[in-house]
């Protein structure tokens, strides 16, 4: 008895570390992984599929975005974002840099003091924080993955 109870608080350890680690791994089994697991979505059915938002109004009607993946208020997330057929994004900035692809269209993209951008299907265009730019969709509707750092904002910029 006497080497029992000396051992009773090692069994206690040894049981809480088995119910923990035990925990953790029907937590990865599961897929909520506190790490994080990989992630793969059909961007032309994602409408379908996702939550499509409204831009802010500044931006004009009929611009919308899905998140793919993260969270906008904290940071390192990926969007789909869909302009109309000829229709302008006005002047704005991001706290964020930000990572494009187009996916779908043509965009112009013009940011402060540099010459405009012509961006097709398949290119890529890095836009650094703070910059302001205007963009245009060209000749139909444009789809453009776009990457963020940190959390999200678009601030219009009065002219």
């Amino acid at each position: 008895m006497y080497f029992f109870n000396q051992l009773k608080p090692i069994l206690s350890l040894v049981a809480i570390f088995i119910f923990c680690c035990g925990g953790l791994y029907a937590q990865e089994e599961s897929g909520m992984s506190s790490e994080g697991n990989s992630l793969a979505i059909n961007t032309a059915e994602a409408t379908e599929n996702l939550d499509v938002l409204a831009c802010p109004e500044w931006m004009g009607e009929g611009c919308n975005w899905t998140l793919l993946q993260g969270d906008p208020e904290k940071g390192n997330f990926d969007i789909l974002y869909r302009i109309p057929a000829n229709h302008t994004v006005p002047n704005h900035w991001h706290t964020s840099p930000e990572r494009i692809i187009v996916l779908e269209g043509t965009l112009e993209v013009t940011y402060e003091g540099e010459e405009t951008q012509v961006l097709n299907k398949g290119d890529y265009a890095y836009g650094p924080a703070k910059k302001p730019h205007v963009a245009r969709s060209v000749d139909g509707p444009c789809t453009l993955f776009i990457a963020f750092v940190d959390p999200f904002d678009a601030v219009p910029v009065e002219e």
